[in-house]
């Protein structure tokens, strides 16, 4: 793969902001629905430090060993929350999950609002290829030619993060929101199971295996959206 400063920076900067706000939303929600934890832990911030700080790999050195190595990027931050207070609030909890993935979904709209105002005044135009950088392009400046790369990253990568993390398999985020709609009478199994970290790696693995297989699909909806 040709290396490209302006895609590794494209990728990077909106890869890195998505997930902060990703992470920011879940201390916030937390902070807000009476957990301090991640408050206290500097979380509640776009700030890129704190969360770099706490999770290095999964947000500096996973992401450029798959950006060199496939030419996009993935990863992972957290934040922290108290787990007496998720067991004694099982529906805030629900709510400060839901809050990682509502924000991705915040930036997907946001991104194809941008876009389809970019295609409606002639500043954009859709392509046929399957690179994610470029489900739009702009001939203009450099300007409207990087903001279009941007927008498309942001689009592309917010969806997948978005429909990822809302897979109701532990340990991801989906997995926690059922708290809204599980009955009080099982809640005791679901904790055993949320906590086991066996459950949490085959969880990952068939996460990602169930991704990787319907990937076709979900590039197909996002091209049907733009």
């Amino acid at each position: 793969m040709e290396f490209s400063l302006l895609s590794f920076l494209s990728w990077y900067l909106v890869f890195l902001f998505s997930l902060i706000c990703h992470e920011a939303a879940h201390s916030y929600a937390a902070w807000k629905l009476g957990d301090s934890t991640a408050h206290a832990s500097g979380q509640v911030t776009l700030d890129p430090m704190p969360h770099i700080m706490r999770e290095p790999y999964g947000t500096v050195i996973i992401p450029l060993l798959m950006y060199f190595r496939s030419g996009w990027m993935i990863g992972w931050a957290s934040a922290p929350y108290d787990i007496e207070w998720a067991r004694q609030y099982p529906k805030r909890h629900a709510v400060m999950a839901l809050a990682g993935p509502a924000s991705n979904l915040g930036i997907v709209i946001i991104s194809l609002i941008l876009i389809r105002i970019g295609l409606g005044l002639g500043f954009f135009e859709t392509t046929r290829t399957s690179i994610p950088e470029y489900l739009v392009i702009s001939n203009g400046s450099i300007v409207a030619y990087t903001f279009a790369r941007v927008l498309s990253i942001a689009f592309y990568l917010n969806c997948i993060l978005f429909l990822f993390n809302i897979l109701p398999i532990p340990p991801l985020d989906g997995f926690s929101i059922l708290k809204l709609i599980i009955p009080s009478s099982i809640m005791g199994l679901y904790e055993k199971i949320a906590i086991n970290n066996v459950f949490k790696i085959v969880g990952i693995i068939i996460a990602w295996i169930l991704f990787a297989s319907i990937g076709i699909q979900i590039t197909t909806l996002i091209r049907t959206l733009i």
